[in-house]
Parts: structure tokens; C-alpha cells; sequence
């Protein structure tokens, strides 16, 4: 994550969060946070960590007055949020980073569709809570419009905290009309929307997806509630998103060099108490390995040993379907049972009373082969890369991490 500050649609400094992923970087995002909240609101920062995770740049930043940016925020409008949006494209474009994703969270994602069409290279829009009619946000403090219109700003609370809210302000959001916006959009748009928000009602949800048009589509977030506080709403959010975007974003990670290694594979502890491991290799793929409850495990997943034996019979089916299908052979379907057990040396005819590991395979073949077909895909069963590296040892080299 890195810290950074940029110059905002009306010349001040506004203060950022750049969530880079730790492999290759596939696309870049602007991310938009709700009214009068900031960047690193629970939300914003797991939804922007999660889909960097996945190789998606994320941005995201205070809007001119709040946060740690530089302004007042009684000066603001909703349109100067929306300047804001395209000030900060602009900086991700003088980077190489232009952005093709932008999601916005409540008024932020009202934010995010003023601003979309103004921005060249943009793709695909998501909005989260988001309302139809930004004029929506003064219910949050109509008990002091008429202040507000009499003197030309006013202090409000909002969520525990002092706001001072100009005139200017409210006529604009009441003003705005995201209609036009919306039909015009001319992207890709997710809407994100929990049932049961309290705060923004879920028809704005409906008359957002109704005014667009397609490419579009919707996604409930069932009994969420409207900040996305609950960490597992968030990952969700984030998963949903990096899924939809993959048809509209190019999220190929580039070919890896010749020779190089297939990437990190890292086992990261869930539980201390068992024995859970949460294992991911690259932004795309994830499994669980755990022991059975009678060595103190949850049984979650499979044990490390069960995890070597899966390698073994994929790889070992794997090599057997490439050469039959390099040799145009009637082979309609294989697989491949493989079991793990220690024997002692010597019954492998070795010296020693050590044991070792013995893996078993029993390999079925279905289709109109013959004989020779047959034993022929047999020997090649034992060309398989794990099998040889199984067969002949590896050398692990393990250090501490800093």
C-alpha cells in the first residue's frame, strides 16, 4: 500500500491510498467512499486489499474536505466529487495507470456514475448502497435545510460527527438529475445492493438498474448493512466484483518468462488451535489442507499427504491425456486412484531399517484401445513430472523471513 497525495479537481492536495498487488497488476480501479466517510472506512480498505489481492490496483482517496484532504468540505458539492473522481484519473493516467474500473460506495457510487462518461478508457462502473437521487442524502440532516438555505451553511451531525454543509451543496444534489448519466453510460455496470439497507433503500437499487442499459447487471448483498461493516460482507463484495469485471477487464496475468517458476504457492495459518491452512497460488486460486478431527484437526480439507497424492494422480492423468491426444488415440476418459502409506525399507528391497513413502496408482483407461494402446499409456503414466520428481527426491532449501 502506498501513501500519496494528488491535486484535486479545485487545486487542493487530496490524500490516497494506492493498494498495489504483490504479483502482476491486471487493471487498475478508483474506488469512491461514501458521504462524508473517507478512504480507510472498514469497507473501502478491505474491498480495495481484497481485490488488490486478485491483481487489481485500487485507489482510493479522501474527497477535497474530508479525510486528510486539503479544502473545506462546506465548500464542496456533489459535482466537485465528481471533478474529484476525474482529477484522480487523470493522475492514475499520468502514471500508466489509467483506470478501467470505478465502484463507489452510497453517494460515492452516485459520484461514480456523474463522472464515468468523462472518463477515456473507463469500462466497467460498480456501485454499492448507492442512490438513485443524490438529493437522497439530505434526509441525513433535513432538520437543518432551513438553516442551512437562511444563513448559507450550517454544522450537522452526521454519524456522531460535525459537518458544516453548504448551500450550495444541497442545491446541487437536489439538482442533479442521474438519469441521463445512467442511459448514456455506454459501460459495464454491477449494481450492489442489500434488501434490507435502511439507509438507502433498495428501489434505488431498481430505478439505477432500469434507467441503464446493458451490458448490466445485479447482485443482492442479502442482510448487509448499508456501510459494509461486517468483514465478511466486505470479502464478499470484493469477490463478486473482481469475478464480474474478469468479462469486461482483461485479467490475463502476462506469460511468465521460459523457465521460470509457476508462482508462490503460500499456506497461511486460519486457526492456531487446529491445524487450518488457507492455501492460495496467484489471485485465482485457493483451497484448504487441515488434518482429520482424530489428529486434532477440523477436517476441512485435506492433509498435506492427501494434497501430494492429489498432485501425483492429476499430473499423472494429465500426462496421459496430452499423449493421447498428441497421438489421436480413442481415449474417452481417465482417471487415476492414488494411495500414500509408509513401509519399511526393506520391504522396497532396500537397505536399512528406515521407512519410506510408497504411493499407489490404479489407473483406468475407458475407451476402444487396444493392447498395445494400452500398456503404451501405461509406461507414459510414469513420465509424468511428479512422478519423477517423487521418484528421484528434490532438494528443499527453507530460510526465515525477515
Amino acid at each position: 500500500m502506498e501513501r500519496i497525495a494528488f491535486p484535486g479537481a479545485h487545486g487542493f492536495d487530496l490524500a490516497a491510498r494506492l493498494d498495489m498487488p504483490e504479483g502482476p497488476q491486471l487493471a487498475t480501479a478508483i474506488f469512491a467512499h461514501c458521504f462524508s466517510c473517507s478512504k480507510d472506512i472498514a469497507a473501502a480498505r478491505r474491498i480495495a486489499q481484497r481485490l488488490a489481492g486478485m491483481g487489481i490496483a485500487v485507489l482510493r482517496f479522501d474527497f477535497t474536505g474530508l479525510g486528510h484532504s486539503g479544502g473545506e468540505f462546506a465548500n464542496t458539492t456533489f459535482s466537485s466529487n465528481a471533478e474529484d473522481l476525474i482529477a484522480a484519473a487523470r493522475y492514475l493516467s499520468g502514471r500508466n495507470m489509467a483506470p478501467t474500473l470505478m465502484i463507489g460506495h452510497s453517494l460515492g457510487g452516485a459520484a461514480v456514475l456523474q463522472a464515468a462518461g468523462a472518463i477515456d478508457g473507463l469500462r466497467a462502473v460498480v456501485t454499492i448502497a448507492a442512490p438513485f437521487d443524490p438529493g437522497h442524502v439530505t434526509h441525513a440532516f433535513r432538520d437543518a435545510l432551513p438553516r442551512i438555505e437562511a444563513e448559507g451553511m450550517a454544522p450537522v451531525d452526521l454519524g456522531g460527527r460535525s459537518f458544516c454543509i453548504g448551500r450550495e451543496f444541497v442545491h446541487d444534489v437536489l439538482e442533479t438529475d442521474l438519469t441521463p448519466k445512467i442511459a448514456g453510460l455506454r459501460k459495464a455496470l454491477l449494481v450492489l445492493h442489500a434488501p434490507r439497507d435502511a439507509v438507502v433503500g433498495i428501489d434505488n437499487a431498481t430505478r439505477i438498474f432500469a434507467a441503464a442499459k446493458h451490458p448490466k447487471s445485479f447482485v443482492t448483498l442479502d442482510d448487509a448493512d448499508h456501510l459494509i461493516t461486517r468483514a465478511a460482507d466486505a470479502e464478499y463484495v470484493a469477490e463478486v466484483i473482481a469475478a464480474w469485471s474478469g468479462r469486461y477487464l482483461d485479467l490475463r496475468p502476462p506469460a511468465p518468462p521460459p523457465g521460470a517458476p509457476e508462482g508462490v504457492v503460500r499456506a497461511s495459518e486460519s486457526d492456531r488451535r487446529g491445524y487450518l491452512q488457507d492455501i492460495s497460488a496467484g489471485p485465482y486460486h485457493h483451497i484448504l489442507a487441515d488434518e482429520p478431527r482424530a489428529y486434532g484437526g477440523s477436517d476441512r480439507g485435506m492433509s498435506p499427504y492427501g494434497l501430494l497424492a492429489a498432485a501425483l494422480a492429476a499430473c499423472t492423468s494429465m500426462t496421459i491425456r496430452m499423449y493421447a491426444r498428441r497421438k489421436s488415440w480413442p481415449l474417452s476418459h481417465v482417471s487415476v486412484d492414488v494411495t500414500h502409506d509408509k513401509v519399511h525399507a526393506q520391504d522396497s528391497d532396500l537397505t536399512g531399517p528406515n521407512r519410506i513413502d510408497r504411493f499407489s496408482r490404479l489407473i483406468r483407461l475407458e475407451g476402444t484401445l487396444d493392447a498395445d494402446q494400452r500398456a503404451r499409456l501405461l509406461e507414459i503414466a510414469d513420465r509424468c513430472p511428479v512422478h519423477q520428481t517423487l521418484a528421484s527426491g528434490a532438494k528443499i532449501e527453507t530460510q526465515l523471513a525477515d
